[in-house]
Formats: C-alpha cells, sequence, structure tokens
C-alpha cells in the first residue's frame, strides 16, 4: 500500500484537531482513566466519547440557528398562558411546535388586537423549530419591506428572495403596522408569492382579512396574496384583552390591596357607617325640634 504524504500531526491529539473532534481532543485523555478504573470496554469508551461529541455538536448548531432566527428576546412556549384565550386549541399549538407543518409548506397567520401575546407567541414557536434543527428566520414587516426595497433599488431583490428561500421558516411580524406604498406592496407580493407551495410564512396581524385592503392598496393584489396565505394555512386567532392591560390591572389591584389592608377597609366600613348613623341621628334631632 502505497502512503501519501499528506503532512499528518504526530500527536492524537493534533491528529483528533485536524478532524474537529472537539469533545475527542479535550475528553479522550481524562475518560480513558475513568472508565479504565470502572473496568470498562473499550467500545463503552468509544461510544462514551461520540456521545459527547454529537451533544457539542447539537449545541454549537443550535445556538448558529437560534443566531440566524435573529429571535428579538427569548419567549418560551411554557410560558405562553393558553387558558387565558378562548378558542385557541392547546392541541393545535403543540402539534404546530413539532414543526410538522413545515414539511408540508404550509403557513401560520395570527390574529389578535394588540397586545393579545402574538409577537410572544411565535418568538415561542420559533425557538421551538430552532430547537428541532429547522433554518427560521424573524422580520418585522417594517424591516423585511425596507430589506426588499434596497435589494430591488441595487438589481439585487431576486438575490435577496433566493436567500430567504434558505429559511424553512419566515416569521413576518405586524404586517398590518406598516404604512405600504404601491412599490412595497408589489415586492412583498413577490416574495410571498416566490414561497408559495416551496416555503412556509408564519404572519402576525391586528387587522383581519377583510381589512387588508388597507395594507395591499390594490383590491386585485390583496386577494392574490389572500388567497395564496390561506389555501395551506393554520389560522390562529387570539380574541382577549391586551395582556399588557390585564397585567397593569393586576398589578393595579394588588398595589391597592397591599397599601390598603382588607382590616383598615372594615374599619373604615365601620367608620363610615357610623358617621352615616350620627348625621342620621342628628338630623331627626333637628326635625323634632322645628317640630316642637
Amino acid at each position: 500500500m502505497i502512503r501519501l504524504d499528506l503532512n499528518i500531526p504526530e500527536t492524537l491529539t493534533d491528529l483528533l484537531n485536524s478532524l474537529s473532534l472537539k469533545t475527542f481532543m479535550t475528553q479522550h485523555q481524562p475518560l480513558a482513566e475513568s472508565f479504565e478504573r470502572l473496568g470498562k470496554t473499550h467500545i463503552d469508551y468509544l461510544r462514551e466519547l461520540t456521545i459527547q461529541e454529537v451533544e457539542r455538536r447539537s449545541n454549537v448548531r443550535l445556538g448558529r440557528l437560534l443566531k440566524q432566527a435573529k429571535l428579538p428576546r427569548t419567549k418560551a412556549l411554557s410560558d405562553f398562558e393558553i387558558g387565558r384565550i378562548d378558542g385557541l386549541s392547546p392541541a393545535l399549538v403543540q402539534r404546530l411546535a413539532t414543526g410538522d407543518f413545515i414539511d408540508l409548506h404550509e403557513n401560520i397567520l395570527v390574529f389578535g388586537n394588540p397586545g393579545t401575546g402574538k409577537t410572544h407567541l411565535c418568538i415561542a414557536l420559533a425557538r421551538e423549530w430552532c430547537f428541532l434543527g429547522r433554518r427560521v428566520l424573524f422580520l418585522t414587516a417594517s424591516q423585511l419591506v425596507q430589506d426588499l426595497k434596497a435589494a430591488q433599488k441595487s438589481l439585487r431583490l431576486h438575490q435577496l428572495i433566493k436567500k430567504l428561500d434558505a429559511f424553512e421558516v419566515l416569521v413576518i411580524d405586524d404586517i398590518s403596522y406598516v404604512p405600504l406604498e404601491r412599490e412595497d406592496t408589489d415586492v412583498l407580493f413577490q416574495l410571498l408569492s416566490e414561497r408559495y407551495e416551496t416555503r412556509s410564512v408564519v404572519i402576525t396581524s391586528n387587522l383581519p382579512f377583510g381589512k387588508w385592503g388597507n395594507i395591499f392598496k390594490d383590491e386585485m393584489t390583496t386577494a392574490a396574496a389572500i388567497d395564496r396565505l390561506i389555501h395551506h394555512a393554520e389560522i390562529l386567532e387570539l380574541n382577549t384583552e391586551s395582556y399588557r392591560i390585564q397585567t397593569a390591572k393586576t398589578k393595579r389591584k394588588n398595589a391597592l390591596n397591599k397599601d390598603y389592608p382588607e382590616e383598615e377597609k372594615k374599619d373604615d366600613e365601620q367608620t363610615k357607617n357610623g358617621v352615616v348613623i350620627s348625621e342620621n341621628l342628628e338630623h331627626k334631632k333637628e326635625v323634632k325640634t322645628e317640630g316642637n
């Protein structure tokens, strides 16, 4: 057998490093000593090293996916209070979290008033998809439109859409907040058309479909955009009071109860009743005196 001169490193550590086996490189010696003391086999030793290497690579990949996703903040699905939203199925949310819809190139459309948790839910779901090894990108509609317009101006729109195609899921947040001009809707519609039945889109909006004419301006474009989005889609409606308003009310109520204990309330009520009784007695005396 002819051995080529490959400049092979001499030490085991350097060999492992050349193969990017970082865990093998740092753990092979201490783990070998530990397994020797425990009387475990070479196969057990190799298996444990391999498991640790796979875990390290999985963690590195997850970190990279989360960074690429550009999630604006950390939101966990377990922190999303599904029970406060009437009609929102916990089973449906959990099914969406598995990411099965991604392979079917389906969409998710989330509607609700401001503060009802649309963005929280989408961030939490996007995070779950990253944990599953999916490529996700989170953008506000405003940021996305600006990027598309800049690319169109520099004749790179096709390249940008192709770059976005690398992401299995594109989350477009707050689409109804963007004051779009006709040229804006054209590039946005082109992106949605390119992703139709090839990639998944997640959109949040506080406007129902009936008012999407305010977004796309043109009736035909509006109808075509809605048609492409809902053809293969799950629609979630978050019909509830604003979470922020609800939280503020609860905090205010708790603060009042803390500053004004129940016993003081009772004392004040009794005092108030006593004053009322006293005033009534005084009034009766006055009436009686006038009668005499």
